[in-house]
C-alpha cells in the first residue's frame, strides 16, 4: 500500500527545501557552464580552420578515459589552496572549462552543418562571433538539448562531487539528503524511496518534454 505520508514524512526528516535549492543552483551552473563553452569549442573545432586543430582535438578526446576517481585527489588538493572546499565553486567552475564527451558530439553535428551557410555570412561582413551566434546555434537545437538534458542528469544525480567537495550541511544537494536519510541500524526505506521518486521526477518531466530536440540530436 501506497502512503502518501512518506512524502512527506521525507520533507521533514532532513531540511529538503534547502537541499532541492542547492541542487537547482549547481545544475543551473553547470548547465550555462557547459553549454556556452562545449559549443564554442566544438565549434572551433569543427568550422574554424587552425594549424594543430586535429592534435588538439585529439588530445581533448583523450581526457574521456580518465575518471574523475583518478582526478579527485590532484582536484581536491588544487581547490583546497584556491580556498573553494566547502563551497559550490568546485562543482559549477570545471564546468566551464569544457567536456570532452560534449565537445565531440556538438562537433560531430556542427560539421554536418553545410559550410556556404558560413560562407555567405562572412561575404556579407558577418564575424566569428555574429556567425556563430545568429546562425550555428540555432541550427544546433537540437544538439544543444542533447547536451542539457545530459548534464542536468549528471549534475542533478551526482553523488560523489558533492560528498567530497562540500562540508557544511546547509550546502548539501538531494543526493547527500537521501543519504542522511540511511543508517547502518535503522535504514528508513519508505522515506527514501518517497525522496528518490520525487527525484525522477523531474528527469522524466524534461525528458518528455525535450524528447523530439533529444532524439534528433542524438540521431
Amino acid at each position: 500500500e501506497m502512503l502518501w505520508s512518506n512524502y512527506t514524512d521525507a520533507l521533514k526528516a532532513a531540511d529538503f527545501g534547502r537541499y532541492a535549492i542547492n541542487t537547482i543552483t549547481i545544475v543551473a551552473g553547470c548547465l550555462i557552464g557547459t553549454l556556452l563553452t562545449s559549443s564554442m569549442a566544438a565549434y572551433a573545432f569543427s568550422r574554424i580552420k587552425w594549424k594543430g586543430r586535429n592534435a588538439v582535438f585529439y588530445l581533448v578526446l583523450m581526457t574521456m578515459v580518465l575518471p574523475f576517481q583518478v582526478t579527485m585527489i590532484p582536484l581536491f588538493l588544487m581547490f583546497q589552496k584556491l580556498g573553494w572546499i566547502g563551497t559550490f565553486l568546485p562543482l559549477i567552475v570545471p564546468s566551464f572549462f569544457g567536456n570532452a564527451f560534449f565537445i565531440f558530439l556538438l562537433r560531430q553535428f556542427l560539421i554536418g552543418v553545410p559550410y556556404d551557410i558560413s560562407e555567405s555570412a562572412k561575404i556579407d561582413g558577418a564575424s566569428e562571433f555574429t556567425i556563430f551566434y545568429r546562425i550555428i546555434i540555432p541550427l544546433a537545437k537540437p544538439a544543444l538539448t542533447t547536451v542539457a538534458i545530459f548534464t542536468f542528469m549528471n549534475c542533478w544525480n551526482d553523488f560523489i562531487g558533492p560528498l567530497v567537495f562540500l562540508t557544511d550541511n546547509k550546502l548539501y544537494t538531494l543526493s547527500i539528503g537521501i543519504q542522511q536519510l540511511m543508517s547502518t541500524n535503522d535504514p528508513r526505506w519508505p522515506l527514501v524511496i518517497a525522496v528518490g521518486v520525487s527525484m525522477t521526477l523531474p528527469m522524466l518531466a524534461i525528458f518528455f518534454i525535450l524528447q523530439k530536440y533529444f532524439i534528433g540530436g542524438m540521431t
